[in-house]
């Protein structure tokens, strides 16, 4: 799998990908990341990339000639199977659309900032619009980091145990059930015996119980 990110902040990417699995799977050439500066397609010697608002308003919005430049230029190296813009007002991210993007070969992320992008570049070149949520963050980039995080961990060869990501939270559309480890007492808070009890049926028929009773509890929204 091949990323591109387009951002203003590429060094805000340098901890999120330089560590753990998202480090490994980038040095088991599982998936590549390229971190691209849209003031790098900026046409002018300021190297601007943003300017006012017609019609007045605060803040300053994102030029559409520097996304274009960047987004054709990267067009010449690759095919997109889409092309993503990081929005407060896109699909709300959440597990089916990260199984579903782990499936694709070329994706590119273009992070937001300030007011947002120019209007046409969303009507032009940008094929889905994503969100963590109804909030506001100061950019797309943590966004991105995020969405790009939960999307790579679900490549074949990049977790070590491939069954993990099959158990996490939201696949099934149910809260992950408790879980244990050593010692199995502690100030008396004692390990359910059907977890030491060896029978695999049983212990597959609590674990599920407790993820229904969990997201029922929690999260009843998945339920329906």
């Amino acid at each position: 799998m091949h990323i591109d990110i387009l951002t203003l902040f590429p060094e805000m990417f340098e901890s999120p990908f330089g560590h753990s699995m998202m480090k490994r799977a980038q040095q088991k050439g599982l998936v590549e990341i390229d971190c691209v500066d849209i003031r790098d397609f900026a046409t002018n010697k300021h190297k601007s990339v943003d300017d006012y608002p017609f019609g007045g308003g605060a803040g300053l919005v994102m030029m559409v000639e520097p996304i274009d430049k960047c987004i054709e230029s990267l067009k010449e190296q690759r095919v997109y199977d889409e092309i993503i813009y990081l929005s407060p007002d896109g699909e709300v991210f959440d597990q089916k659309i990260a199984n579903q993007l782990s499936t694709k070969k070329n994706l590119l992320f273009l992070c937001g900032h300030y007011k947002g992008v120019d209007e046409r570049v969303r009507e032009n070149l940008i094929t889905r619009e994503l969100s963590l949520g109804s909030f506001v963050l100061t950019g797309g980039e943590l966004a991105a980091a995020t969405m790009v995080d939960a999307i790579v961990r679900l490549l074949p060869g990049v977790l070590n145990d491939e069954q993990s990501a099959l158990s996490d939270s939201f696949q099934d559309d149910l809260l992950s059930p408790p879980v244990y480890t050593r010692p199995a007492e502690y100030k008396g808070w004692k390990v359910p015996d059907i977890l030491l009890s060896g029978h695999a049926a049983k212990i597959d028929e609590w674990r599920h119980e407790q993820s229904v009773q969990r997201t029922n509890e929690r999260r009843p929204d998945l339920l329906k």
